[in-house]
């Protein structure tokens, strides 16, 4: 049975790239636009990885990463941070930093993603 992915991203290029790639290397996919979307996908669908960008409009990346971790149902589902801009990312590292109960990303992808170290990177955690 292939691993499903959800994609958290409100950029619809980013997301059609993503959903191409990771169906073309064997992936089912599940999209949201927002944090609030993504949250309600994460419960419903039960994706074996998310993939979130942290800065989008309605509920933040940010947020929906704290939502994930604090519900039993979603907390043991690998997060991958994909994100445009580094600034956002060490501001959100330091707001990690200071919720200690919070556990880092297991991965970091800074856009224009390398998609052979991404799809590396998947295998990897998916197993």
């Amino acid at each position: 049975m292939s691993k499903k992915i959800l994609i958290v991203d409100d950029e619809p290029d980013l997301v059609a790239y993503l959903q191409s790639l990771l169906k073309d290397n064997g992936y089912d996919t599940v999209t949201a636009e927002d944090g609030k979307e993504g949250m309600e996908k994460a419960r419903s669908e039960k994706p074996d990885l998310i993939t979130l960008d942290i800065s989008m409009p309605e509920e933040s990346g940010v947020k929906m990463y704290r939502e994930l971790q604090d519900d039993p149902a979603t907390a043991n589902i690998p997060i991958v941070i994909v994100t445009g801009l580094s600034s956002d990312f060490k501001r959100f590292l330091e707001h990690l930093e200071r919720k200690k109960q919070i556990s880092p990303p297991a991965a970091y992808f800074e856009k224009p993603i390398d998609k052979e170290e991404m799809l590396s990177k998947f295998r990897e955690i998916l197993g």
